[in-house]
C-alpha cells in the first residue's frame, strides 16, 4: 500500500487517514500500546528522514512514518546523534490508522 502527505485523495483513502494528524497520533498511540514493531537507529550528520523511508519502505514520502514514531517533529533533517524508531513493518502503520 501507498501513502503520501501530499496529495488529499490518498491523504484520506478507505477512511484511513494516512499523513494527518490522526494517522500521527494513531501511530503514536499504537507504538505506547506495543503495536508496532520498530528497531531504533541514531543519525549521523548527514542523514535525512525521507531518504531513511526510501531505503527501508522503498518510498521516500513514508519520511513522516518515521517522523512520527520518533516524536521529531515534521524536519526532514534531524540533529545528528537524535535517536529514531522506525517501524519495521509498514503494513502495521495501514491497520493501526483508521
Amino acid at each position: 500500500m501507498t501513502f503520501s502527505r501530499y496529495t488529499t485523495d490518498s491523504q484520506i483513502r478507505n477512511g484511513r487517514a494516512y499523513g494527518t494528524a490522526k494517522g500521527v497520533n494513531e501511530i503514536r498511540k499504537a507504538i505506547s500500546l506495543n503495536q508496532i514493531s520498530l528497531k531504533t537507529q541514531v543519525f549521523s550528520s548527514d542523514e535525512r528522514l525521507d531518504i531513511l523511508a526510501g531505503q527501508e519502505y522503498g518510498d521516500s514520502s513514508l519520511w513522516w512514518v518515521i517522523a512520527a514514531a520518533s516524536n521529531v517533529g515534521w524536519g526532514l533533517q534531524v540533529p545528528a546523534g537524535t535517536q529514531i524508531r522506525i517501524p519495521t513493518d509498514i503494513q502495521q502503520i495501514s491497520d493501526i490508522i483508521v
